[in-house]
């Protein structure tokens, strides 16, 4: 399985094991990976027979000025910023993810900030015959998760699990 992983983050897989299927066949990625899980599985040539995409990141119906204030934030204080973000994953947990630190980066903050997803490119994918499953949870503290199920769901499997933030804990 290859998986991507979350802003700033690194070794967080370990979180998913429920979710996670062990096959050279599959592609997972969690928030921001799961942007990049979807992009890499849509653009490989390889035999691809699963994607999984937990709690993806899904900024595209927030206001340009909301992204605008995050990346100001972050660039204003990047330890503070990616403090409080940490916070808002675990939530309403009180996991640490202290052990699983990453450099997140401007660079990346804005990708995901300004990630779109397409519903044309994930109904090709499925097209070409790949199984694509998402999980997402009701307390989600990143995106407003009523919004990501509305859109994903009317596309594929969506597996909604109550009493979970964005970790899925």
């Amino acid at each position: 399985m290859r998986y991507f992983h979350g802003f700033a983050l690194k070794g967080e897989e370990q979180f998913f094991t429920e979710q996670l299927i062990e096959s050279d066949f599959c592609i997972a990625g969690f928030s921001y990976g799961a942007q990049q899980a979807f992009e890499y599985a849509y653009n490989s040539n390889q035999r691809i027979d699963r994607l999984i995409l937990l709690s993806p990141a899904f900024f595209q119906n927030h206001k340009p000025s909301f992204i605008r204030t995050q990346l100001r934030y972050y660039k204003t204080d990047q330890e503070a910023y990616t403090e409080q973000f940490l916070k808002n994953v675990v939530y309403p947990s009180t996991l640490s993810l202290d052990n699983h630190l990453a450099n997140g980066t401007y660079e990346k903050l804005e990708s995901l900030l300004g990630y779109v997803w397409e519903r044309d490119k994930i109904l090709e994918l499925i097209a070409r015959g790949v199984i694509v499953e998402i999980f997402m949870g009701e307390e989600d503290k990143i995106v407003d998760a009523g919004k990501s199920f509305e859109f994903f769901s009317e596309i594929t499997t969506v597996y909604w699990v109550k009493g979970v933030g964005h970790l899925l804990r």
